[in-house]
């Protein structure tokens, strides 16, 4: 009974002190949310998805970018992508599925001194590269890497 009522105690605590920082106007949902590029991520062609993400779609291939994936994923839905960096000043990091109807599927800003690393799944509707871009001292480079993509895990 002790560990119930410490419980309400402390949920009531944390519940007064959200609703003091909201009132006061130190915690307000919008500067607290990101704002989500909702155009850039409705394009249907990856050049223009870059375009309206980072300013450009011209990008350098770099040997300093890995991108980590299953070569033959069993279920497209969840296909695992981590992607790391070894140059210095990477601002961000974007992952593209051009094979799918919207190609840009992720895009990671880093904050300054951060590692070049992200990882997530992605889904991903039928085989073909997965695509990493970043921005790094303000130019853009990738690299890529084929996923064939199964129905069913049985290979074909």
């Amino acid at each position: 009974m002790n560990e119930l009522r410490r419980l309400i105690i402390k949920g009531s605590v944390a519940a007064g002190t959200l609703g003091v920082a909201v009132g006061a106007g130190l915690l307000v949902p919008g500067r607290v949310l990101a704002a989500w590029p909702d155009k850039a991520f409705g394009q249907k062609k990856m050049e223009d998805a870059l375009s309206t993400l980072l300013g450009s779609a011209e990008m350098t291939e770099s040997a300093e970018i890995s991108i980590k994936a299953p070569e033959i994923a069993e279920n497209g839905a969840v296909v695992p992508v981590t992607v790391t960096v070894a140059m210095a000043g990477v601002e961000s990091i974007t992952i593209a599925a051009p094979n799918n109807p919207a190609p840009l599927v992720a895009s990671f800003d880093l904050a300054d001194g951060a590692h070049g690393y992200a990882s997530t799944r992605i889904k991903m509707g039928k085989s073909g590269d997965v695509i990493a871009v970043v921005k790094a001292d303000g130019k853009l480079y990738t690299a890529k890497k084929g996923v064939k993509v199964t129905i069913g895990g049985c290979g074909g």
